[in-house]
């Protein structure tokens, strides 16, 4: 849902590339990147870090690009799949989004009902549909043998976290994902400029100028 809801890289040196996001395409072609490893402490983490310390491989352990990491200089858990949103109001969603679900996830672990984890395979295969198809992805889960719309699954976690949102003070920017969901994200934003300045006669190297100056005023905030 991160990335599938912050997609904005769908054009590379000057072509459509067909994916929502192709920022992960030129990520994970780097070591360290993609899913995390399981593991079951801190402890375990710590060794791991050490070995690849230790072997030359890196300096330090912010050297490793998971698409969910710990910071290796702030109490903190980061999340890195998402791709870079222009406009502040989506950052803003998604931010609330990812905060809120830590805590929901911290919630439940305490009371001993710690949220299922879906198979590696499965993982991937969300992420390759998000990475794919963005906000129009169809995502799975264990319960539901058809994936919903990306409207409604988002609609079913708001309501999920609207306590922890609540309690955060982000319950209205949690609340703006709904507009992302229904309307598109960057990249559905970006491909329409460059349609409509096709059809209104520019040539290509014009329409993706109208791209860039489209998330210019975006991240201006114009």
């Amino acid at each position: 849902l991160l990335l599938a809801l912050s997609t904005s890289s769908p054009f590379w040196q000057g072509r459509d590339t067909r994916l929502a996001c192709h920022r992960l395409t030129v990520m994970d072609a780097l070591p360290r990147t993609g899913l995390p490893d399981p593991m079951a402490s801190y402890a375990e983490y710590r060794a791991m870090v050490g070995r690849l310390v230790g072997a030359g491989c890196i300096e330090d352990a912010t050297k490793i690009w998971w698409d969910i990491r710990l910071s290796d200089r702030f109490p903190t858990l980061e999340q890195r799949v998402t791709d870079v949103c222009p406009r502040l109001d989506d950052v803003a969603a998604i931010a609330a989004f990812y905060q809120s679900l830590l805590a929901f996830l911290y919630r439940r672990g305490h009371e001993g009902q710690p949220w299922p984890v879906l198979p590696r395979t499965l993982i991937l295969e969300n992420r390759w549909r998000a990475q794919r198809h963005g906000h129009a992805a169809r995502l799975f889960d264990l319960d539901r043998r058809d994936p919903p719309e990306m409207a409604v699954l988002v609609s079913e976690w708001i309501d999920l976290l609207a306590p922890d949102a609540e309690l955060l003070g982000c319950g209205h920017a949690l609340e703006s994902l709904r507009r992302v969901a229904e309307s598109g994200t960057s990249a559905t934003r970006q491909r329409a400029v460059y349609r409509d300045a096709l059809a209104r006669g520019a040539d290509e190297d014009a329409a993706l100028r109208a791209v860039v100056d489209h998330l210019i005023d975006g991240f201006s905030g114009a």
